[in-house]
């Protein structure tokens, strides 16, 4: 997988402290992302599953995936997935495709079971609103994924 940063102890990326991992690539390429330097697919480097998960236990926190656009890499994460997932951590993932784009996608829905909370949709500078909590924009929805899988709808994640 092509990581060009990995953040331990954030608190902007979803709910207590987490390991933050930032992939390479991104094609949404949306105006005023705040992780440009992650567009290049190239950017970064090289990371096995067993350096990303012997990173992940030795901080010990639950995990994002963000980037980048995780998705653009999914066949790779899906196993460090299943691996974080074994270690009873929970994952949220920031991605600019929309839940209805994954879910058709028989490549990046593959994705969806290892996800707790899914950040979606492009950031749209119009709508930024520094006051959302853990999104930038008042498009991307905070999506509890296994209800919303098992409800057949979208179902809002419950923060509090």
């Amino acid at each position: 997988m092509r990581v060009v940063d990995i953040v331990d102890g954030t608190s902007v990326d979803g709910p207590g402290l987490r390991t933050t991992i930032y992939f390479a690539g991104c094609a949404h390429r949306c105006p005023g992302c705040h992780n440009p330097q992650t567009w290049d697919f190239k950017a970064g480097k090289d990371l096995t599953v067993k350096e990303l998960i012997d990173h992940i236990v030795e901080n010990d926190f639950d995990v994002t995936f963000s980037g980048g656009d995780p998705f653009y890499q999914a066949k790779d994460i899906i196993e460090l997935a299943g691996q974080i997932k074994l270690l009873g951590k929970t994952i949220w993932c920031y991605t600019g495709f929309t839940f209805e784009e994954i879910s058709a996608s028989p490549e990046m829905s593959r994705m969806l079971p290892y996800i707790d909370v899914l950040v979606d949709g492009p950031f749209i500078q119009a709508k930024h609103d520094p006051e959302l909590i853990f999104r930038g924009s008042s498009n991307q929805r905070l999506i509890d994924v296994p209800a919303t899988v098992a409800a057949g709808h979208i179902i809002d994640a419950d923060l509090f």
